[in-house]
């Protein structure tokens, strides 16, 4: 027993984990630091909170190029678990950034707001670099537990509360899955180490005919298709977005989508890639229903977080579209358009943050009329997130939904990928109703929000990330592609 603790010990790496100890002792030393020197404004907390996220981030840039082991095999520092971790932080940059003036303005900035944040962000981080199916539940709890707390941050909010029981009993609801779909995968191969599932079941003549593997495989699925907010698990999602505060709202609505993803690349692609035609068939389906469901479904909202959120569905459901051809287009083409989407998608959160009141008052599509005329840079950033979010040239929206595209039709699924850009058409005009009521339609008089340094900030980074790859996506694409190559 001695032998194999101080065995385990010899493989224990810490720089592997580097990104994550950090963001863990900052949380833990912003908890104490919000206790024993309190204070009216929590402003601190949050640049705080920014210089760790900037340091985890040099941390894991540093891992770049590299593929260590830790922790026995159970976590993995490779370009693609480095790819998806600078994504997780630039989502939480960016909602630290547009947080704190939102929080003051409805009563609610409490100090705990930003140590769970990167709390999340570290449940994120292991989801990405986790390599067995118990580190990747560990991650996956850590950022579901801390996300229901998020969402239910507004204590004296009724619809917050109501957001966050029902995230907390849905996400609940769908871990069950998770873990009897890794149960029963274990009791098929008698082990929880991805690379050695991939093994095992590469052995067998014909592991679809294997019940117990095949349940387990789709049960392990709809878990993660709950995190994405895949049709027809996404029905939590426009109550939760809508009920949640906004800077929470546009944190979950790109991080946690972006850690699923890279859950599923690395299960899917490394663990099963013997089984891609019965995945492959049940995620095409999903696709279609996804996008067509979030499309459709937003064409009909006049509140902004629910047009949003809805727009969130769809954009899960352009993803699965990478994910169903499993090619190198199609992944390199997720990992680039979910970091393209947390730029776009937190920025145009941003601006509903601005223009709303307290209260979350003018939260509507209307409201947004004569904001063109008002605030014509502000208004010109919101309408730069919109196209980009509605796959227009020359932005990072088109330039990802594109190779997602293109993927699918590489490996044959040509109506799919039909399908997909007939999607995106439709998407086209509840963006630019935004867009015509900015520009187009006479508003009311009322004080607008002023902006402040930090909000301003993450404004620019989030229309430099959603413009600039855009134009000069060779870049980004390039470090997509390198980090899918080793999956």
């Amino acid at each position: 027993m001695d032998i194999n603790v101080a065995q385990l010990f010899q493989t224990i790496n810490l720089n592997v984990i580097m990104p994550e100890i950090i963001l863990s002792v900052l949380g833990m030393a912003l908890l104490l630091v919000n206790v024993f020197v309190p204070s009216k404004s929590k402003g601190y907390l949050a640049w705080l909170s920014l210089i760790g996220i900037v340091g985890a981030g040099v941390a894991a840039v540093s891992g770049w190029g590299n593929c260590v082991e830790s922790f026995n095999g159970s976590v993995i520092q490779d370009n693609f678990a480095t790819f998806f971790k600078l994504t997780f932080l630039v989502a939480a940059g960016l909602a630290v950034l547009i947080s704190d003036q939102y929080m003051e303005r409805e009563n609610c900035n409490y100090g705990e707001l930003y140590p769970i944040v990167l709390f999340t962000t570290v449940g994120m981080m292991l989801l990405a670099s986790g390599t067995d199916l118990m580190t990747i539940f560990l991650g996956l709890e850590l950022m579901s537990v801390s996300l229901y707390v998020l969402a239910g941050f507004n204590r004296d909010n009724a619809r917050s509360n109501e957001a966050g029981m029902k995230y907390f009993l849905l996400g609940a609801f769908s871990t069950g899955f998770l873990l009897y779909g890794m149960a029963l995968v274990y009791g098929v191969t008698g082990t929880t180490r991805i690379s050695k599932i991939a093994s095992i079941v590469s052995q067998m003549p014909e592991p679809s005919a294997n019940s117990m593997l095949l349940i387990g495989m789709f049960l392990l699925l709809t878990g993660f298709l709950f995190k994405i907010a895949a049709a027809p698990f996404h029905m939590w999602t426009p109550d939760v977005y809508e009920g949640a505060p906004t800077p929470m709202t546009a944190f979950m609505s790109a991080g946690p989508k972006a850690a699923g993803f890279a859950a599923m690349l690395r299960l899917l692609l490394v663990a099963f890639p013997s089984m891609k035609a019965d995945w492959s068939d049940l995620l095409w389906i999903l696709a279609v229903l996804t996008m067509t469901v979030g499309n459709f479904t937003a064409l009909r909202q006049d509140n902004i977080k629910r047009m949003l959120a809805y727009s969130s569905i769809a954009h899960a459901g352009y993803a699965l579209v990478g994910l169903t051809a499993a090619n190198s287009t199609g992944t390199s083409g997720i990992l680039f358009y979910m970091l393209s989407y947390a730029f776009m998608n937190i920025g145009a959160f941003a601006v509903v943050i601005l223009v709303g009141k307290q209260g979350e008052a003018n939260g509507t599509v209307m409201d947004f009329a004569g904001l063109g005329q008002k605030r014509p840079l502000l208004a010109a950033t919101m309408a730069l997130f919109l196209f980009s979010l509605a796959g227009m040239p020359p932005t990072a929206g088109f330039i990802g939904k594109f190779y997602l595209f293109s993927g699918a039709i590489q490996e044959g699924y040509i109506w799919l990928a039909i399908i997909g850009v007939l999607n995106s058409a439709a998407s086209v005009y509840y963006y630019l109703r935004v867009t015509v009521y900015m520009y187009f339609k006479p508003g009311e008089e009322f004080e607008w929000v002023n902006v402040t340094a930090p909000i301003a900030l993450a404004l620019v980074v989030a229309a430099a990330g959603s413009l600039i790859p855009g134009v000069i996506p060779s870049y980004l694409l390039q470090f997509a592609q390198q980090a899918v190559k080793l999956i």
